[in-house]
């Protein structure tokens, strides 16, 4: 069966270029209308043009579909909050947003300027945060949203001379995790997406050969799956080179050590018991996480619980 996105609305940030210009196209060829966000700005956060995304909104018009240019900068809330506005003004509902705005500003931590932390933190990570804070409330009124984050392989096993992208990148999953717990009973679908494509951004870190097998088209089918109604939950997608896998946070199962031996040296010593993956698990929220750790001391001191 054909994904479609008839009469919902879309809002993709950063969509001027790369990644989130093939995400506004692949939503507004399956019929979504798509307000196409992006501050018109280059790769390192630096200018602003509001000419990148108007392109894009031509782009689609041309293909019969239908489109709206937004210049909201994601770090500054009250202009997410006129982006959001806008969109309802225009259409009536928000129906999915596609957290994609980012910038780069690389370097290892003992030559990076704080405030080049702070910046690419904010883009990635704050600017997550207000826009799916613009859209919680409509999606919960209407029940029905479908959320994607952008995370990256930095975030998840890190890359040298990204700490403040890679941070940034992790701290979205927790963000995720958190919602899809407060979402649910609002049909509030929440997943993340960890592309990997040649686009500006990358262009200066990959071989001529790598290239041309990371185009940005395959990703963007991968986020179709992550938005669409029947979504999955929570789950981080990464898709790059047409190759497609799925990252979970797996807790081993873990050991409860007698109180005689709750110090260093035992568990030291219990080191690849309590490491042991064999039995491990992906937990669906802190709660449970807690109640794991509790019932293995219960049981451990003869305790029913």
């Amino acid at each position: 069966m054909t994904i479609r996105f008839d009469d919902q609305v879309a809002i993709v940030t950063g969509a001027g270029n790369g990644l989130g210009k093939s995400h506004a196209l692949a939503l507004a060829a399956r019929g979504a209308k798509v307000v196409v966000n992006d501050l018109g700005v280059a790769a390192d956060g630096s200018g602003a043009s509001s000419m990148a995304a108007q392109l894009v909104v031509d782009e689609i018009k041309c293909a019969g579909g239908e489109a709206i240019a937004n210049g909201a900068n994601v770090c500054k809330f009250e202009e997410v909050e006129g982006l959001v506005e806008e969109a309802l003004e225009t259409w009536g509902r928000i129906d999915v947003l596609i957290n994609n705005a980012g910038i780069l500003r690389d370097k290892s931590l003992a030559k990076m300027d704080l405030a080049d932390f702070t910046l690419v933190s904010d883009v990635h990570y704050l600017g997550t945060v207000n826009c799916t804070k613009a859209v919680w409330n409509t999606m919960r009124e209407r029940e029905y949203g479908r959320i994607v984050m952008t995370t990256s392989s930095s975030g998840m096993y890190g890359n040298f001379g990204q700490s403040n992208y890679g941070a940034a990148k992790m701290a979205v999953l927790g963000f995720m995790k958190t919602l899809l717990i407060e979402g649910e009973k609002s049909n509030i679908r929440i997943n993340a997406l960890g592309p990997g494509a040649a686009t500006r951004m990358t262009e200066e870190l990959l071989q001529e050969d790598i290239k041309q097998l990371m185009t940005v088209e395959p990703v963007s089918q991968g986020m179709v799956v992550l938005c669409q109604e029947d979504s999955p939950n929570g789950v981080i997608l990464n898709a790059q080179a047409g190759s497609y896998s799925v990252t979970e946070l797996v807790e081993s199962h873990g050991l409860w050590l007698p109180p005689e031996q709750q110090n260093a040296e035992s568990i030291a010593a219990s080191w690849d018991r309590i490491t042991d993956q064999s039995a491990g698990k992906a937990m669906k929220s802190g709660a449970e996480h807690v109640i794991k750790m509790v019932t293995m001391a219960a049981q451990g001191m003869g305790h029913n619980i």
